[in-house]
């Protein structure tokens, strides 16, 4: 199943951030999981009922984020993203483990039921707030097949946000996106510096033209710059969908209502 497939459109797909509440074990956890599953379904069914293509769940409210994650977290990851699966059956959804917890991710999503994941690191080294990461699409796409997770498709980020990329520096973002179109990335994901921070329209443009499968655009997409994007295979999008526009604010209904009723406008 590819991103046609799965979205059942190619371009301007719109994906809204589920920023699951800190989970147990982290250091700003402090809610039942109960009522943690509780506000991601809460969540998803705002999402759903306006109208969203997709949803990414991932818990990044978890700070500072860990490059060793723990089994809590993959149990309880399951749990939401189950939960959520439950509220919303027929919507494409995906996960993202923090930090560059990629494998995990992958039986998160395979246990849950889930479409896809976005995972950091696929290519290349680069120096995050968390350390160093390297290169998992091997290791990756071989964990893949041997837990039978072939479906589950793999958005990955290049040059990624909250990085230096000084080790790579010789290296343009479209020859990074070529890189990961050759070790059989499903989609390729661009960003600004940092979460909510608009990406560069013309690396959109200059990674489109490298390439031939999904772009996505992952942080910086609002209401007013929404026409930049519209080229874009998909863009994900939580700061914006949250009250004052910051991520870790309750998600605003009617932020996600007035979007989606541009977007729905723009793609007539």
């Amino acid at each position: 199943m590819k991103f046609m497939d799965l979205f059942g459109r190619l371009k301007s797909v719109v994906i809204g951030m589920i920023h699951v509440k800190a989970l147990p074990g982290t250091p700003l956890g402090c809610m039942k999981m109960s009522h943690i599953i509780k506000e991601a379904c809460r969540e998803a069914s705002i999402y759903r009922d306006e109208g969203i293509d997709g949803l990414i769940i991932e818990n990044m409210h978890d700070v500072p984020y860990s490059s060793s994650v723990g089994p809590e977290v993959c149990a309880c990851m399951t749990v939401v993203c189950a939960a959520v699966r439950g509220i919303c059956p027929f919507l494409p959804l995906g996960v993202q483990i923090l930090s560059s917890a990629n494998q995990q991710a992958l039986a998160v999503a395979l246990a849950s039921g889930l479409d896809f994941i976005r995972a950091e690191g696929f290519v290349f080294s680069h120096v995050a707030d968390e350390g160093l990461l390297n290169a998992c699409a091997g290791d990756l796409l071989r964990y893949r097949k041997q837990i039978g997770a072939d479906r589950v498709q793999i958005f990955t980020d290049i040059k990624k946000k909250h990085s230096s990329h000084a080790l790579t520096s010789d290296m343009s973002i479209e020859e990074t996106a070529r890189a990961a179109e050759f070790f059989l990335s499903d989609g390729l994901i661009i960003t600004g510096a940092s979460t909510g921070v608009q990406a560069d329209p013309r690396e959109l443009r200059e990674v489109s033209q490298s390439v031939k499968i999904p772009v996505l655009i992952g942080s910086g997409v609002t209401y007013d710059n929404a026409e930049r994007y519209l080229d874009a295979n998909g863009m994900i999008i939580g700061s914006h969908f949250k009250e004052g526009g910051h991520w870790a604010n309750a998600l605003d209904p009617e932020r996600v209502k007035r979007f989606m009723g541009k977007i729905h406008n723009l793609r007539k």
